[in-house]
């Protein structure tokens, strides 16, 4: 007949005590290993075995178990021991298909698959014979401990222009207009256009947020009226806003533009510096000869694919999320009007946007090295 079991004493050390309270603490311990503390510090305290079992969810014979390994190994005999758990099914060189698999494409195998998922590539390794069976979660789990997701993308751009000495240059020009001292008869603009917005008038009333997590709701169905483009300018130094739209897009339509900045700017304003992307209509004879005729304009064009350091692109980012992701305006009109009230009202808390040479530093650290001069860190714009 089996006896009841003998207890032993748990004691545990200061520094001891103080590892199993950071295991407590910690959000990165494993869940097991933190139930093990709890129960450890609970027996220190003099509670029974049921009762540490209990509060620190462990069956009583797992308490024993774990209380013995502590008074013989200490905090270290809390640890799972390894080769413990489920042995995997399949072995390396059984899995070595499945990686090799994620990082190919599926049309090069014969598949019509924009991209790999779980249950694609586990379909493809039973159709090719690889293996007889396998779920997606085994798969899941493979590419898991090799670290690949191949359902999913991001888009890059292959450079067009060479990182030289050239590039450089241009780079480190918008950069020291951003970030240096202005004198007083300077400004600097970013221009540029956001093309083809629609007023898109919807067929029902666009109803408000209400009680219940009700979100807005808008009306699937829209009409088409045309569309409108909206010429930009932002000042990197103020954070004040010029706009004006027009239907079309054309050297003439960004001349008129570039008249009322001329209008509207002070006279002691003698050089106004212009960041523009590399648009033949920003380049066009048309805009050559009014820059003629107005010397206080001078433009400067970052390199191609490098429209990221136009600043306006930042505040159109802004007008798309506060003003443009619900697109219903009775007409062309409505939708110029509430485009110019936008612009006031930003005007009226405009703030530039901070700018320093970090990721500058990035495009410069791809250049020729032996071409390129190192920029000096300047102080962050106003």
């Amino acid at each position: 007949m089996r006896g009841r079991k003998k207890t032993f004493a748990v004691t545990v050390s200061d520094s001891q005590r103080t590892e199993l309270q950071r295991w407590l603490r910690s959000t990165t311990v494993a869940a097991g290993l933190a139930r093990r503390a709890r129960l450890i510090l609970l027996l220190e305290e003099g509670r029974t075995y049921a009762e540490a079992a209990r509060t620190a969810g462990l069956t009583i014979r797992n308490a024993r178990k774990w209380a013995l390994r502590f008074v013989r190994q200490g905090p270290g005999g809390l640890h799972d021991q390894p080769g413990r758990g489920r042995q995997p099914v399949f072995s390396p060189r059984g899995r070595a298909p499945s990686v090799k698999m994620a990082c190919e494409r599926p049309d090069k195998l014969g598949r019509s698959l924009a991209k790999w998922d779980c249950v694609e590539l586990a379909r493809q390794l039973e159709t090719d014979g690889v293996v007889e069976s396998i779920s997606h979660d085994t798969v899941r789990r493979i590419l898991e401990n090799h670290k690949l997701k191949p359902w999913r993308h991001h888009l890059w751009l292959s450079p067009k222009v060479p990182r030289d000495a050239a590039f450089a240059a241009q780079v480190k020009e918008i950069c020291t207009l951003y970030t240096r001292q202005l004198e007083a008869h300077e400004m600097v603009l970013c221009a540029d256009e956001k093309t083809s917005l629609q007023p898109r008038p919807r067929k029902a009333e666009t109803k408000p947020a209400g009680a219940d997590n009700q979100p807005v709701r808008v009306e699937h169905e829209y009409g088409r009226c045309g569309a409108l483009n909206l010429f930009a300018a932002f000042d990197t130094r103020s954070g004040k806003v010029w706009g004006m739209t027009a239907e079309r897009k054309r050297q003439v339509e960004f001349i008129a533009f570039l008249e009322m900045l001329d209008r509207d700017i002070a006279a002691h304003i003698t050089v106004i510096h212009v960041v523009l992307d590399n648009l033949r209509m920003h380049k066009g004879q048309q805009v050559q000869a009014w820059l003629v005729k107005h010397p206080r304009f001078v433009f400067h064009h970052p390199p191609v694919h490098c429209s990221w350091m136009n600043q306006v692109e930042q505040w159109f980012s802004i007008l798309q999320r506060k003003r443009l992701v619900i697109a219903d305006f009775a007409n062309k009109a409505e939708l110029a009007e509430r485009l110019q009230a936008f612009i006031q009202e930003w005007n009226q808390v405009a703030h530039p946007f901070q700018w320093s040479t970090k990721s500058v530093a990035k495009i410069m650290a791809k250049c020729e090295p032996k071409e390129v001069p190192v920029p000096e860190e300047p102080a962050q714009a106003a």
